[in-house]
């Protein structure tokens, strides 16, 4: 929650929601000069356009540039982040599209691949792949200029799997709108360490940074830091040790679903920021610690894979569903906790 002029927003994925009660002794004015001197660093041209896609309401009603406020109105804007910088360096990095047009385009990411540049990471990233690819496309022009890549979500360097990018500002408006309202449909293979109770199951409470550590989080179940998560869990396979569950997301913060795995007791396997790089179940035999390392060596990331991403198409209306098969260093190591279990080709446990 941040206060910008006497206006409430919050912010989720990238996208921000603000909220203003116009007062009493307000004078009729249009709406875009209005919130152009309530709202910082944001143009009247970002107003404008914001309205013209229907994401300016007054009293639950979208309201054209030109509509005048009233005292006791009561202003809805929703806003999408700026685009990233089209002074990017474009790097010819090979790209996994499984779809792309005029609006957006959606990739299957490979693990160790960063989202977006920041500090450490200012090159390599997807984004720099993305600025390549569309400044090949002669077509992909948008008032004449080359498109740049607007990120709608992302996902973590080490976790492989779907991700979307617009565009255009309507396309990218229409999709974080849909982040934001929990529109969008995501699921998430993940490994993890233990053999959990229930077959399904719902993890909830507030994920913020960890107070004691700043590069991570964590969970604070009474509220009192972070933001309110969700993350729904089914068991789809069970080795003893380690599970093989689908998790679905029901909100979309920062490391999420390793967040809220280790907060029950479940880290997802070789998560090194949350302790499941460790042996955190079965025995201490030498050959068990040989097989579980192993395992890490076959899989140096967390076990964490994005596999299924839905949504609306953000110009058409069309239902979009896009499915990522499980990658091979993941399905290597259930393959291997399969025969571990079977004891087809390792001791048995201990």
């Amino acid at each position: 929650m941040k206060n910008v002029s006497g206006i409430s927003g919050t912010t989720d994925q990238r996208y921000e929601h603000y909220r203003l009660l116009v007062d009493k002794g307000q004078g009729a004015i249009r709406i875009d000069k209005f919130l152009e001197a309530k709202m910082e660093n944001v143009s009247r041209n970002k107003i404008q356009q914001a309205a013209k896609a229907g994401f300016v309401l007054a009293n639950g009603l979208p309201v054209k540039p030109n509509y005048r406020v009233r005292p006791g109105d009561v202003i809805t804007v929703e806003l999408t982040w700026p685009p990233l910088n089209p002074e990017l360096l474009p790097e010819d990095i090979p790209l996994d599209i499984l779809f792309e047009d005029d609006d957006l385009i959606v990739i299957n990411k490979k693990p160790g691949m960063v989202v977006h540049p920041a500090h450490g990471n200012y090159t390599g990233t997807l984004v720099n792949a993305l600025v390549h690819h569309l400044m090949a496309d002669d077509t992909a022009l948008e008032d004449g200029e080359k498109v740049a890549p607007r990120l709608v979500h992302r996902i973590d360097k080490n976790t492989s799997g779907l991700i979307v990018a617009a565009k255009n500002d309507t396309a990218h408006s229409r999709l974080a709108r849909q982040f934001y309202y929990h529109r969008i449909e995501r699921k998430y293979i993940a490994l993890v360490w233990g053999d959990l109770s229930k077959d399904e199951g719902t993890v909830t409470g507030h994920i913020g940074r960890d107070l004691r550590n700043r590069k991570s989080m964590a969970v604070y179940p009474g509220g009192e830091h972070g933001k309110p998560a969700v993350t729904h869990y089914r068991v789809m396979e069970r080795f003893g040790y380690v599970t093989l569950v689908e998790c679905r997301l029901e909100t979309g913060r920062t490391h999420q679903i390793r967040t809220h795995m280790k907060f029950i007791g479940h880290p997802v396997f070789n998560d090194d920021v949350y302790g499941g790089d460790e042996i955190l179940k079965g025995t201490s035999f030498a050959k068990y610690r040989q097989f579980i390392q192993n395992c890490f060596k076959i899989l140096p990331r967390q076990a964490l894979h994005a596999a299924t991403l839905g949504f609306q198409h953000p110009v058409t209306g069309e239902r979009l569903l896009f499915q990522s098969d499980i990658p091979e260093d993941i399905l290597t190591v259930i393959v291997r906790w399969r025969n571990y279990i079977s004891g087809q080709d390792l001791p048995h446990r201990g």
